[in-house]
């Protein structure tokens, strides 16, 4: 019986790394949450602190689904806010926590259009800790590698 138990637990091990492979969003959710008052912003804020799960990413390359949130330009876009979800529910319009967001700068040369459509990318990801703006994750030298219709 114990042996089955090891076997179903390997088991289950392997397909959720596997799953992480694809979409790294929920290792980089595995952050610790603490509200506190900003005395710049004059309001309670989350602050979010990675695990060691998540940092053991840092510096490496990864590649993640999300969506383009759009703040101003629409196109040749080179450096922009990448969301988990979708820009009426990501951290910015107050629906999700830090964790659940990123900055993004492409590759030197690169660019892309914004699209609602979901996107995956490939870049190199930088975790920042004790960033004011509350911005933990920035993947750098990024590339879109699809639109996910």
């Amino acid at each position: 019986m114990r042996q089955i138990l090891i076997i179903l637990f390997l088991a289950l091990t392997v397909q959720l790394s596997a799953q992480d492979n694809v979409d790294h969003w929920t290792t980089l959710g595995m952050v610790e949450l603490e509200s506190k008052y900003d005395d710049l912003l004059g309001m309670i804020v989350q602050k979010a602190t990675p695990t060691a799960v998540p940092l053991a990413l840092n510096g490496k390359e990864i590649e993640i689904r999300g969506y383009i949130i759009a703040l101003s330009a629409k196109s040749n876009l080179k450096h922009f806010m990448f969301s988990r979800y979708p820009q009426n529910m990501c951290f910015f319009c107050g629906a999700a926590g830090p964790e659940s967001a990123m900055q993004v700068f492409l590759k030197s040369g690169d660019s892309i259009d914004y699209t609602s459509d979901k996107v995956e990318l490939k870049g190199t990801l930088s975790i920042q800790q004790g960033d004011s703006s509350g911005l933990i994750y920035t993947l750098n030298n990024a590339e879109l590698i699809r639109v996910i219709k």
